[in-house]
């Protein structure tokens, strides 16, 4: 592991908006489907939910976004700056999440990894994560 400035954690604040949707930008995490701002507000304003943040030398350096639905809790939008990489800040960041959730009796997490990305695949079972039997369905509401 790299050394590296402090990293503190805690909540997201409303003036990172912009800081947030740029290191999504930044980590490929943006999709033209959703808008990542009302997701940040959305998250901001729900008392069963969080956007975790890392600040190192002045600066937001990564994220993690996590909820509650009072039966599992979730995490999305974990994105750590490219110059911050592979110094155990989003393994850091899922620590704090899990904690978040544990917190609130959350008896489960669930993430959701795009089947192609097999680097964050890789991340997520080196953190002790398994895949889980089961099919992912949507629909899209209005």
């Amino acid at each position: 592991m790299l050394k590296t400035a402090s990293v503190e954690i805690g909540e997201l604040r409303e003036g990172e908006i912009e800081a947030a949707v740029a290191l999504w930008r930044e980590a490929g995490l943006l999709r033209p489907w959703n808008d990542p701002r009302a997701d940040i507000r959305l998250a901001l304003a729900g008392p069963s939910s969080a956007i975790l943040a890392a600040h190192a030398e002045a600066r937001l350096v990564a994220t993690v976004m996590v909820g509650w639905d009072g039966h599992r809790g979730w995490i999305y939008y974990l994105a750590v700056a490219d110059d911050f990489r592979r110094r155990g800040i989003g393994a850091r960041m899922v620590k704090a999440a899990e904690d978040w959730l544990a917190a609130r009796g959350a008896p489960k997490l669930n993430l959701l990894v795009r089947a192609e990305n097999a680097a964050v695949l890789g991340f997520y079972e080196s953190l002790g994560y398994r895949r889980g039997d089961v099919v992912m369905l949507q629909r899209v509401l209005g």
